[in-house]
């Protein structure tokens, strides 16, 4: 693991390295970015040593890239749950979620010539923006919350990665699928292409796609898309 105290962009830096040679499981996290990314070409803004900000190298078949992504959410929603005794849940594609209000986020940049996927992760702990959520609050005004620090939530990260690691397809699709909580709910899906779907979420298939049901009675598979969970009605 490196640990620096400012980068542009952990994912960036990372993906370099990795062809460059970096090995398989390498892990970059930094104290502060500059120009941290999110999904959509988006920022990802946080406090200086307030939050985790890191990424992890897998050397993978592309085929197998979506199931790097999957055992990072699921690792990181567990190491919260083990840390703080409250366990987030998925929004798909990639959030983590408490209540709706948005915890963490990933971000997953594959190279098929090269055969490896940088799976960037964000999680808020102590220091979020305005309508999100964060993990640890602070000791003097919440004096029974537990206090979580970034490397410490990172280390338990690291211990269920390895542990997901060796789980069958299957088992990691039953996982993922329990933990998400766009499934069951009316959503908007944004498309790149600017198109609209609206439905109810009712299921995600063995490659993490999302199956929405419009309402028309059409389903439709969600490759890739944002999804905003709906009230209900």
């Amino acid at each position: 693991m490196r640990h620096v105290s400012e980068t542009g962009s952990t994912n960036d830096d990372l993906f370099a390295a990795a062809g460059a040679g970096a090995p398989d499981h390498s892990v970059l996290v930094a104290d502060y970015q500059t120009a941290g990314k999110g999904r959509l070409d988006r920022t990802w803004e946080a406090a200086r040593g307030a939050n985790l900000l890191c990424s992890l190298l897998f050397r993978c078949a592309i085929e197998d890239a979506p199931r790097y992504s999957r055992i990072v959410s699921l690792s990181a929603r567990a190491a919260c749950a083990s840390l703080s005794g409250v366990a987030p849940r998925l929004k798909w594609p990639n959030d983590l979620v408490l209540d709706d209000a948005k915890l963490g986020g990933l971000l997953a940049v594959a190279s098929p010539r090269d055969g490896f996927v940088v799976v960037g992760i964000g999680v808020n702990v102590g220091w979020a923006p305005d309508g999100a959520a964060k993990l640890s609050g602070d000791a003097a005004s919440s004096p029974h919350e537990p206090s979580v620090t970034p490397l410490q939530l990172l280390s338990e990260m690291l211990n269920e990665i390895d542990e997901r690691s060796s789980l069958g397809d299957a088992q990691l699709h039953a996982e993922h699928r329990s933990a998400l909580a766009t499934l069951g709910r009316r959503v908007r899906v944004e498309k790149r292409a600017g198109d609209v779907l609206v439905g109810l979420a009712e299921d995600v298939d063995a490659s993490s796609r999302l199956v929405v049901r419009d309402d028309d009675g059409a389903l439709h598979v969600i490759d890739v898309g944002d999804v905003i969970h709906l009230r209900a009605e």
